[in-house]
């Protein structure tokens, strides 16, 4: 593969994700260490080689700074993945490769909730689906299509307010890999044939 300068800026801002999502990991991993320690009545560090035994209280003060880290490094982490996957498809197309598999007949709106999905903006609440976006709506109906056609699938969530998370199926992140810079068919005229007219009256029109 030739390595171009959008396919090498597509490999450092995956390298950049690595990074990020190892930085949340750690701090997740030291949240775990905190709860223990902090159970066990264990000194814990909390950076710079100081130790401290902590509240609970204390605890769950450290505990909630570290998810805010994580909530912070990984908050456009998905968005980011979806837009550098398209980049990579899209110029993997310019020079002639075509993936294998057809991207499925969607609509515009079930179209734009599987790209949606794919950023994690979408989660359901009451039976109802929700946008992390203002002013953006779509039905439950389009999530039980894209549900029904394979492409998504819902798990419970614990999140205040938050019933069900919504996720791509391996299905679902093949049709949207291969729907990426996939050439639209060409628009159909819209305009209609001039009239005909015989030769005589053109000749008269003369």
């Amino acid at each position: 593969m030739y390595h171009s300068p959008v396919i090498r800026a597509v490999y450092a801002r995956v390298r950049q994700l690595a990074h990020l999502a190892t930085d949340a990991a750690d701090h997740l991993i030291d949240a775990e260490d905190i709860l223990i320690h902090t159970q066990a009545g264990l000194p814990v560090e909390l950076g710079d080689d100081v130790l401290a035994v902590l509240s609970e209280q204390g605890a769950r003060q450290e505990i909630g700074r570290r998810f805010t880290l994580v909530a912070e490094l990984t908050a456009l982490g998905a968005s980011d993945a979806v837009a550098t996957a398209e980049q990579y498809v899209a110029e993997r197309r310019r020079y002639s490769y075509v993936p294998e598999h057809q991207p499925p007949a969607l609509s515009r709106t079930q179209s734009s909730t599987l790209h949606a999905i794919a950023r994690g903006d979408v989660t359901i609440s009451d039976g109802r689906p929700y946008h992390r976006r203002e002013g953006v709506r779509f039905s439950i109906s389009t999530i039980r299509a894209l549900e029904n056609r394979g492409l998504i699938t819902r798990e419970d969530c614990h999140l205040w307010l938050v019933d069900e998370r919504v996720h791509l199926s391996p299905a679902g992140h093949r049709d949207l890999a291969a729907s990426f810079a996939h050439p639209r068919p060409a628009a159909l005229a819209t305009t209609r044939p001039a009239p005909f007219r015989p030769a005589a009256a053109i000749s008269r029109a003369r």
